[in-house]
């Protein structure tokens, strides 16, 4: 066990330093600052990795930087090898960090979390999102990979019920990101490590705790995806997250995760209590931003017989044919829209497409028939002078 940090010899030089840093990546709009030793400081600005210093962190300075921002839990970064924590810059933002060793020393990564919290508005998400949070009972699931934005949209849920129900919420999480203030509701948030020893102990606490909205951060094991399906069965809106790619693939990751014996039973629990997946992805738009493409899963009777009896390859089918009556979209649909309102590139929808073929024919359709419409406004446009000249050319007669 390292020997803990005598706080009174730290001149937190460094920590002033990695401020002007995450100023310059706040201001740019970045989402993370990568601080690693032998190396430059950087940041990721619209998905792309930018330098941000010419000067190279050497072997000390990261192990300062470590013990002023960890304290009395540098020992526990020494003997673990990485720790999560949070760092607040000012009243605007906060960062989730992860610090690890590395080959040449300490290194960490800071993502950003503006302290005004979201809303599904003014993220651009799918109004049937609300309708979700509106929910009294059930699972929903945000999915995407790494880095997509699902906590922010968590955050965005909670948020809304926050300011329009009255109810009470528990959060636990890895560590606390977004900071709720009670609104209309009571919010209690849990960090994992310092409030709660792991999800599934947390998530069976709470059944205790007269909740109404539990938020899981993450759905890590067996046990905790268990506990949420209870909770959920039970009267409770559970929200929370999945490293998926879409629906189909998070419907089949749950149900892959239990032994053969078991899994019918698991489908007839999800099939019962699962109401909604939101499965995202962030596209590079046209003006060199970022923005989430949208596949939404909102249950009906299709989707729930099709859990039930194993049929999750039809799901991108029932997603697509339910659009108009469900609000439901698959990525391409949303891809679609977004390429339609002009907002990114063809080359990105196909890049971003889980389907590119089928993606580049929705493509080449739109195309197609936006040129003839076109051309039709052209020619009516074209008619339309024809006949007035025709008019004039009568009235100068008749003069």
């Amino acid at each position: 066990m390292a020997e803990s940090v005598n706080v009174s010899e730290l001149t937190f030089e460094m920590t002033k330093r990695l401020k002007v840093y995450l100023s310059q990546l706040v201001e740019s709009e970045g989402s993370d600052l990568h601080v690693k030793t032998g190396t430059t400081i950087r940041g990721r600005i619209n998905g792309e990795i930018v330098p941000f210093s010419n000067e190279a962190l050497s072997y000390q300075e990261g192990l300062t930087l470590a013990k002023e921002l960890l304290r009395s839990r540098f020992p526990e970064l020494v003997e673990k090898k990485n720790i999560d924590f949070t760092f607040k810059l000012n009243d605007a933002y906060r960062f989730r960090v992860n610090m690890f060793f590395q080959v040449d020393g300490v290194s960490a990564v800071f993502r950003t979390i503006p302290m005004v919290l979201p809303t599904v508005e003014s993220l651009h998400l799918p109004s049937v999102i609300n309708t979700l949070c509106d929910l009294s009972r059930g699972l929903v699931l945000v999915t995407g990979p790494t880095g997509s934005g699902k906590t922010t949209t968590l955050a965005s849920m909670i948020n809304r019920i926050n300011q329009t129900q009255k109810k009470h919420i528990i959060t636990i999480e890895d560590p606390v990101e977004f900071i709720y203030k009670d609104a209309s509701c009571v919010v209690n948030q849990r960090a994992i490590g310092p409030d709660a020893i792991s999800f599934s102990d947390a998530l069976r606490a709470a059944l205790r705790e007269d909740p109404d909205v539990i938020l899981v951060g993450e759905m890590r094991d067996l046990e905790t995806i268990e506990t949420a399906i209870h909770a959920a069965e039970t009267g409770h809106l559970v929200l929370s997250t999945l490293h998926t790619l879409d629906a189909k693939e998070t419907i089949g990751r749950i149900i892959g995760m239990f032994p053969g014996s078991e899994q019918n039973r698991i489908k007839m629990s999800l099939s019962s209590v699962l109401q909604g997946i939101v499965a995202q992805r962030l596209v590079k738009t046209v003006d060199k931003g970022r923005t989430a493409a949208v596949e939404i899963l909102v249950k009906n009777a299709r989707i729930e017989a099709l859990i039930l009896e194993g049929r999750e390859l039809e799901i991108p089918d029932a997603l697509k044919e339910g659009k108009e009556v469900y609000k439901t979209q698959t990525f391409d649909q949303a891809l679609l829209g977004l390429y339609t309102e002009g907002k990114i590139s063809r080359e990105e929808a196909i890049r971003s497409s889980s389907s590119r073929n089928d993606i580049a024919m929705a493509l080449d359709f739109y195309d197609a028939d936006k040129m003839q419409k076109e051309k039709r406004k052209n020619d009516t446009h074209s008619l339309q002078n024809e006949v007035e000249m025709v008019d004039q050319d009568i009235i100068a007669l008749k003069k």
